[in-house]
């Protein structure tokens, strides 16, 4: 709404210049109606235009970056790459917008098939998509190839070789990493249980037999449970750690936990029993709270993917396949242990604290 106190300094002033006054109003109104109609698909990725920046010309270029869930600090992270991707074609005169939409919850696969399902209909010019499902989004995301959408896989592999590319952390060598380092931590000998995380989930799958596979070389391990799933959330998580620790909680001496909302859950049920720094924990991905854990000792390890670098590629991939560029047939977006010894190491840092804020804006 428009203030009248933005033209009107003084009586005599508004006298004098009412005239003049009403001419700007009536072209304020007109161009913020203007960019209300332009403005929608910005509003959308929560990043906006680069004040100050020319604004782009060509064809205009729809991109849709769905992931598997909004509310975990993994996605917002991935969401803030995208949006770099986003300012700086912008900022090469490219006329890109970045749709930002995804389900709540990270289990939700209905909700994530619409999503794809209406981008198709809307025939935007590509996605970017980080599939909830690695055989329920095969089709869906088929027929948007079969209209002439590229779609990038991003973060979990999809049961279709019908993609643009896929980029993500090489998954089953991440779950290898964390499973040599728990061997290391201890010494090749005792009793560990894996809390996984869901059924269907390829990335995460591929993460526990990563590290099951690395466990089994060690023939002093033993592992004591690894039919338990955390699901969508860290209160799911939360309840499926305190279940399995119930039966095995004081006879074990490991747990490894394949994504942030199962190891958060699992820090949880095991601070209920006092048992956190007494035995190893490995987890997996990166946000606040895991970070002051691995600090604190409560956590030995985590192993941490670039969803920045993901959201990013994913993007500028997804621009390079609508421009017929040939694009690799799978990206490595790169994984790294981060131990409680080179939490402070200046890479790590840049790697555990990436510019949300300023892709995004403060929350």
């Amino acid at each position: 709404m428009l203030n009248n106190s933005h033209f009107m300094t003084g009586r005599s002033r508004s006298l004098i210049c009412s005239r003049t006054a009403a001419i700007v109003c009536a072209f304020s109104v007109s161009a913020s109606l203007l960019t209300g109609c332009g403005g929608k698909k910005d509003a959308a990725t929560g990043t906006g235009s680069t004040p100050g920046a020319a604004a782009p010309a060509g064809p205009e270029i729809d991109i849709a970056v769905i992931p598997k869930g909004t509310t975990h600090d993994y996605w917002k992270s991935l969401h803030a790459g995208a949006a770099k991707a986003e300012q700086e074609a912008k900022a090469a005169g490219k006329n890109v917008h970045i749709i930002w939409k995804g389900p709540v919850r990270e289990d939700d696969r209905n909700a994530q098939t619409d999503v794809v399902q209406t981008f198709t209909t809307q025939k935007v010019s590509a996605m970017v998509l980080a599939p909830l499902d690695s055989e329920a989004l095969a089709r869906p995301v088929e027929a948007a190839e079969d209209a002439g959408i590229p779609v990038v896989i991003i973060d979990s592999s999809l049961n279709s070789k019908k993609i643009a590319s896929y980029v993500a952390t090489d998954n089953e060598k991440g779950g290898a990493l964390a499973g040599t380092q728990m061997i290391k931590l201890l010494g090749g000998k005792g009793r560990i249980l894996v809390l996984r995380y869901g059924i269907g989930s390829a990335s995460t799958e591929q993460r526990e037999k990563g590290f099951l596979d690395t466990i089994k070389t060690a023939p002093g391990i033993t592992v004591v449970s690894s039919d338990q799933y955390a699901g969508p959330t860290v209160d799911t998580a939360y309840k499926s750690a305190q279940n399995v620790l119930g039966r095995y909680g004081k006879q074990i001496d490991g747990v490894f936990t394949p994504n942030e909302s199962s190891t958060l859950g699992m820090r949880l049920a095991l601070k209920d029993i006092n048992e956190l720094g007494k035995l190893k924990f490995v987890g997996f991905d990166s946000s606040g709270p895991l970070i002051d854990a691995l600090k604190a000792n409560e956590i030995q390890a985590l192993v941490v993917q670039n969803p920045f670098q993901m959201g990013y590629m994913g993007v500028n991939t997804a621009l390079d396949a609508i421009a017929k560029k040939q694009v690799p047939a799978t990206i490595d977006t790169g994984v790294t242990l981060v131990t409680p010894e080179n939490v402070g190491d200046p890479k790590v840092n840049e790697l555990i604290n990436p510019p949300i804020d300023k892709y995004l804006g403060a929350s």
